[in-house]
């Protein structure tokens, strides 16, 4: 019985029936990609998606960990499939030159197709953006104090054309779109050099 209602939950958890799902990579093995998702990246380069141990680790004591060099990489969960709902991921972004983001990722259709929400320790901003056969737009930021080396909170309601992002508890950017209508995968997202650790990613569909 205790089986069944497991399994039941699990079901319900990825079809998005309401009841949220918290991954803390804690239960994974460390050095490879986490289980159960597609660590790969949109466009060219290497990315690198492994389970690491962190001291930092808001539960400890692993995190997902990027550290390749790619256009974006992108890691996502395979057995999601959400139309609305949303999508919340902890992260911490550490080093990178060219970039020092962390990011999140719904209505993924393919590794060059979606809709994301980062938030940019360079650049001091928040961006929505969808990203179509592999070309990423923005549609709506906003300036915010993004700090390297600390840990964030990053969050995406989404239901229909409609999109609120919330950033370390404060409602920062709503906004419209309709480039994706269908259900999709989420997942977790970075640009370019960012080294970037991520915790604690929760998502539930409606």
């Amino acid at each position: 019985m205790k089986t069944l209602s497991l399994t039941i939950m699990a079901m319900a958890m990825a079809t998005g029936s309401g009841i949220a799902d918290t991954i803390n990579f804690d239960d994974m093995k460390s050095g490879a990609a986490p289980a159960g998702w597609t660590a790969t990246q949109t466009g060219s380069g290497t990315a690198k998606w492994a389970i690491e141990k962190d001291e930092s680790a808001p539960s400890k004591p692993n995190v997902l960990k990027q550290s390749g060099q790619a256009t974006f990489p992108v890691c996502f969960k395979n057995n999601t499939n959400m139309k609305d709902g949303f999508v919340e991921v902890k992260f911490k972004p550490v080093a990178g030159k060219e970039d020092q983001a962390g990011g999140v990722i719904w209505r993924l259709q393919d590794a060059n197709n979606y809709y994301i929400s980062r938030a940019n320790a360079l650049e001091d901003n928040v961006t929505i953006y969808h990203t179509i056969n592999g070309k990423r737009v923005a549609f709506k930021n906003i300036n915010t104090k993004v700090t390297s080396g600390v840990w964030h909170t990053l969050r995406v309601d989404f239901e229909g054309n409609k999109f609120t992002v919330t950033f370390d508890g404060t409602k920062v950017i709503e906004a419209t779109d309709a480039s994706f209508a269908n259900a999709g995968k989420v997942g977790v997202w970075t640009k370019a050099d960012s080294v970037t650790l991520f915790d604690d990613f929760t998502y539930a569909g409606k």
